[in-house]
């Protein structure tokens, strides 16, 4: 009974790890950063928090992937003592991070798993911090793991597993915040998209590989956030006249919506169509009214009217 309990610690405490660095990665995709002050790398100066983030994402991947790779026939090794004894090391360091930081900035949250992990530190996540550490050490000499042998030797690792991750539940306060963002939607208008996803959809998009010879500049002449929408204008020409190249791509993480119109660099009345593109397309443009009040304000002329332009026939665009 022991001994499975002893083996069961691994694949936990291997998919602990990896999933706080699957977690931490899920971060710095989303906002591109790991500068904030999240989890320990609170206690350091703005300048330290960003490597230190990552290389402590990096010891996870590394311990959490070592752990699996080492539990079997390399498990009797050096190299699946050091995995085990540097997980135990990591998470009682942890463990005294948690404690310096609840002392220190109880406002901040741990860390552990990302964003989801925003709660300030409290005696569950202390808990579960010593847990795994308890959990790992305990791995430490334990001979190579082979697969159960019989269906009730099978069940009562399962039955061992379970009982642990109830535990660990239990202590986790990212578990209730998870449940919270599965039934929340995030209004539009809410969204923190960064502009260099918007670029980068907008660069994968048909309408950028079609239009982009209309583009006279590679850099934006302007950028601009409206609610749910994101403005990016493009100076460029058409049939011998100023004219600029409005993009406008809906904030969403994945498979944004695109518009796109061609329209009058003075006045910011839409052009008739360009060549390839159904004129109807260019004659429904009541999601460009923010473009033409700002050219109407530069030029000192009343905003036109959008909206009876043409039929209210959405041309756009699912990436």
């Amino acid at each position: 009974m022991l001994i499975a309990v002893r083996e069961v610690q691994i694949p936990l405490v291997a998919v602990m790890l990896l999933g706080g660095c699957s977690a931490k990665l899920l971060r710095i995709t989303r906002t591109g950063s790991m500068d904030g002050a999240l989890g320990p790398t609170a206690l350091f100066p703005l300048r330290l928090r960003g490597p230190l983030a990552i290389t402590v994402c990096a010891i996870e991947l590394g311990l959490g992937l070592g752990l699996i790779l080492t539990a079997g026939q390399l498990g009797a090794g050096t190299s699946a003592m050091c995995m085990r004894l540097g997980a135990c090391l990591l998470f009682l360091v942890a463990t005294s991070a948690l404690f310096e930081l609840r002392a220190t900035r109880p406002d901040v949250g741990c860390g552990c798993f990302g964003d989801f992990s925003t709660a300030p530190v409290s005696i569950r996540t202390l808990a579960r911090s010593a847990l795994l550490a308890v959990a790992a050490l305990s791995t430490i000499g334990l001979k190579p793991i082979h697969p159960p042998k019989s269906s009730a030797a099978a069940l009562l690792l399962l039955a061992i597993l379970a009982a642990e991750l109830v535990v660990l539940g239990v202590l986790s306060p990212e578990l209730g915040e998870g449940l919270v963002r599965l039934g929340y939607a995030e209004p539009c208008e809410l969204r923190d998209v960064p502009t260099e996803r918007t670029m980068a959809a907008l660069r994968r998009s048909k309408y950028w590989r079609r239009l982009s010879g209309l583009i006279a500049s590679e850099t934006p002449a302007d950028t601009w956030r409206e609610l749910c929408w994101r403005y990016v204008v493009y100076p460029s020409t058409y049939m011998d006249r100023n004219a600029e190249l409005v993009f406008a791509v809906f904030l969403r993480q994945r498979r944004p919506t695109i518009h796109a119109a061609l329209v009058d660099a003075v006045t910011g009345e839409p052009l008739p169509m360009l060549p390839g593109q159904p004129a109807r397309g260019w004659l429904n443009l009541a999601w460009l009214r923010p473009v033409n009040v700002l050219a109407a304000r530069l030029a000192g002329l009343a905003a036109p009217d959008t909206a009876s332009a043409g039929p209210d026939i959405p041309f756009s665009s699912d990436l």
